[in-house]
């Protein structure tokens, strides 16, 4: 079983694929649109809602995010989309040189929280909110730091 990262906008997803693609320099990209699909007569999709992204993956670093839009009609089930700090991804035991690229990427309008530095319990530590609200940390020895603590 894996878990992953998935990311939902009210539109913008393609807009924040394209800036994590660049900042966390993604391998491989897919993504596939509301509109690829046929529609049900009874529910069209407005222009808009089929150019929407429905599904999309970047892979990075042997890692996966996931990003898709959550079109109106959703919403009425899934409630509003809003920006909001409980959700964190953590970017854990890359070397410093690979967290000092994507920080710098992810922060781009963005809100540092704790520029990237080395720290007692890190080589290379630091957070950020990104332009689209969402919380990033990096942690270069979480593996080491608890391992540490942890029985």
């Amino acid at each position: 079983m894996k878990a992953i990262s998935y990311l939902q906008f009210g539109g913008r997803a393609e807009e924040a694929l394209a800036f994590y693609e660049k900042a966390l320099q993604a391998t491989n990209v897919k993504m596939v649109r509301f509109g690829a699909f046929s529609q049900d007569p009874n529910a069209l999709l407005t222009e808009e809602e089929q150019n929407m992204i429905m599904e999309s993956r970047i892979e990075f670093s042997g890692n996966i995010l996931m990003i898709s839009d959550i079109p109106p009609f959703m919403q009425a089930a899934t409630g509003e989309i809003t920006s909001g700090n409980t959700v964190l991804i953590s970017i854990i035991d890359a070397n410093p040189n690979m967290n000092k690229q994507c920080f710098e990427g992810l922060s781009e309008g963005g809100t540092v929280i704790m520029p990237l530095s080395s720290t007692p319990w890190s080589a290379s530590f630091g957070m950020l909110v990104d332009k689209f609200g969402v919380m990033w940390k990096f942690n270069s020895d979480a593996s080491k730091f608890l391992n540490g603590f942890v029985d």
